[in-house]
């Protein structure tokens, strides 16, 4: 089994002194393990293709230098349009297939299954090349509602059955992440944890439960 990694989810406000911070980031996971942040999610909403692209191009160049992977959120169309090295899908945002075809062999290419089993054996089907599940604790960026939260057996049920990697999402802290990474997430997708305070700090602190 590999050693979990961290997955980067971008807050909503991407703009302004966000790059650097970015930066910081991933700078701190290459100097701390070269494997511990291996892809970052850009995630806006409300704004045209046009803004998205120019907020996305500094944080584009800096993930591609740290060689960490640049994962679009929901729009199969924006990330064909940045030449992305993946997309994200929610469950109403098309499917694994339609992603492949538009965006091509090499694209990465997840989706959103909740806490459902059925869901995520249909992506694997379907060609996804990962799998998220979540949210597993309260969220400070995604308002879940009543949604079945799932418990970390889900992830070793997955990591035994599949070679798919399956990725954790959903309020995860470095507090809370332990049962997480020994029930084997592939991934640990994070933001508010790493975004709400000191980026630095938040990676060492992951880093420290992730690799001892």
């Amino acid at each position: 089994m590999t050693d979990t990694q961290l997955y980067l989810i971008s807050p909503l406000d991407v703009g302004g002194a966000f790059p650097a911070r970015l930066e910081r980031a991933l700078a701190a996971g290459a100097r701390l393990h070269a494997d511990l942040v291996t892809a970052f999610q850009f995630r806006v909403k409300g704004i045209d293709q046009h803004e998205a692209a120019r907020l996305a191009a500094p944080l584009q160049a800096i993930c591609a230098a740290h060689d960490v992977a640049f994962i679009v959120n929901d729009s199969i169309a924006l990330a064909k349009r940045l030449k992305a090295d993946g997309v994200h899908l929610g469950q109403e945002d098309g499917s694994p297939k339609d992603a492949r075809a538009a965006l091509g062999r090499e694209a990465q290419i997840g989706v959103t299954c909740h806490a459902s089993r059925h869901l995520a054996m249909e992506a694997g089907e379907a060609g996804a090349d990962y799998v998220a599940f979540g949210a597993f604790y309260p969220s400070a960026t995604k308002d879940k509602g009543d949604a079945p939260r799932p418990e970390p057996e889900l992830l070793r049920w997955w990591s035994t059955l599949f070679e798919i990697p399956c990725v954790a999402i959903g309020g995860i802290t470095p507090e809370n992440c332990g049962p997480l990474v020994r029930a084997g997430a592939d991934f640990l997708a994070v933001s508010h944890a790493v975004w709400g305070g000191d980026e630095v700090a938040a990676i060492e602190a992951f880093a420290k439960v992730m690799r001892g």
